[in-house]
């Protein structure tokens, strides 16, 4: 075991016994809560070396001292035998008194807005990177309620996460680095790779998806040599953007609502992927289209949620989905902008930016795209949309 400078302070009087509780929700690893004083996170899936959530965390708590991730009181570490790196068995953090995920408040928000929808919403043109250049209309504010205030605070805190990620030139696991020319055709062969086996995944399964997924589908499979194409911008000059660790499987999920403020969990990265994968440096806009992508998801479950529950004009109820969408993600991307413009974890001009942006949210849309033709087909068009409206925005 080994514990942060953080601990004592964390645990509180040593003489006072803590009380288990097992955290009875679903996620992929093990939690005990013990009282209101910490949590300990036990892992499912080990492997030699640090786990990210551990040595992200701790950098966070002790180094960077970023105020929005519960702090690191100490680890468990399995150690096999000389030669062999420790495993880390489990982290303790202090705990977060919380309201649940931003995940459950955003369905929560949804629902209210979505019960006032009362006419058609003129949607507004052009990506979302044209909406964060300009204002947010007072009309948006009006229509979405607090929950638009929510997103730009979102966006503030993921930039100040990634500012904070790339603090410390000095040390090695964090310090900033350029992408080489290797780095980009690495990134550009993931993409294409994941590309070309999930639009095969689709042309296996388009006459089983439900009848209203059809068009969008065989829209998608139409464009799959455009979207190839976009990425290939990663190959077309230098990425000026250096690489940072990112959290790496960055969602509304991800995110506690604490009070009026938000705290960022879960640096593991995702589970499936080797742990040397998920400590590579990368795009810190990778997150950024993780978060966007989850404002999508966000507004269609409750979109369909409610047309589930209620027989009131679906197409009205879409429409005014894709506006809340629309309007928070704008809200989202121009705080996170705001509050990282000038710092080298962005890339250097407009163009690269966009097409920096656009490749990850293609990627995520893609993967997402396997995702349900696996697990939930009627969902199916969710992701569809998400690739269409990118490449669309990207021509």
């Amino acid at each position: 075991s080994a514990a942060t400078a953080a601990y004592p302070a964390l645990r509180g009087d040593p003489a006072q016994p803590l009380t288990p509780h097992l955290l009875g929700v679903e996620q992929s690893n093990t939690n005990v809560r013990f009282d209101r004083q910490l949590l300990m996170k036990l892992f499912r899936r080990l492997e030699p070396g640090i786990n990210p959530d551990l040595e992200i965390g701790t950098f966070l708590t002790e180094r960077a001292h970023f105020a929005h991730v519960p702090p690191v009181a100490g680890a468990l570490l399995y150690h096999p035998g000389a030669g062999v790196e420790p495993a880390t068995l489990a982290i303790v953090q202090g705990f977060v008194p919380n309201r649940g995920d931003a995940w459950r408040y955003a369905l929560d928000a949804l629902a209210e807005y979505l019960a006032r929808a009362d006419g058609p919403l003129d949607l507004p043109e052009g990506s979302l990177l044209d909406l964060a250049a300009g204002p947010i209309p007072a009309a948006a504010g009006e229509r979405i309620g607090p929950f638009l205030d929510s997103a730009r605070l979102l966006g503030q805190r993921t930039a100040e996460l990634h500012l904070a990620l790339a603090s410390d030139p000095d040390d090695q696991a964090f310090a900033p680095e350029p992408f080489t020319g290797a780095d980009r055709r690495h990134l550009h062969e993931e993409m294409s790779a994941l590309t070309g086996r999930i639009m095969d995944l689709l042309r296996a399964n388009v006459a089983g998806l439900p009848e209203a997924a059809l068009p969008e589908a065989r829209a998608v499979l139409a464009q799959e040599q455009a979207i190839l194409q976009q990425f290939d911008a990663l190959l077309a000059g230098e990425i000026s953007a250096l690489r940072i660790r990112i959290h790496g499987d960055y969602h509304l999920g991800q995110v506690l609502v604490a009070g009026d403020d938000f705290m960022i969990i879960d640096f593991e990265g995702e589970p499936a992927r080797p742990l040397a994968a998920r400590r590579q440096k990368r795009a810190a806009l990778q997150d950024v289209a993780g978060m966007l992508r989850s404002f999508h998801y966000a507004a269609y479950a409750a979109y369909f949620d409610t047309v589930d529950r209620v027989a009131d004009d679906a197409a009205l109820l879409e429409n005014w989905a894709r506006y809340w969408h629309r309007w928070v993600s704008a809200a989202y991307l121009q705080s996170y902008l705001e509050v990282a413009r000038g710092a080298a974890i962005l890339p250097a001009s407009e163009a690269e930016l966009a097409a920096l942006l656009d490749a990850f949210l293609l990627e995520k849309a893609v993967y997402e795209l396997g995702y349900e033709l696996n697990n939930r087909p009627h969902w199916v068009r969710i992701p569809l949309q998400g690739i269409q409206q990118t490449a669309r925005a990207a021509q």
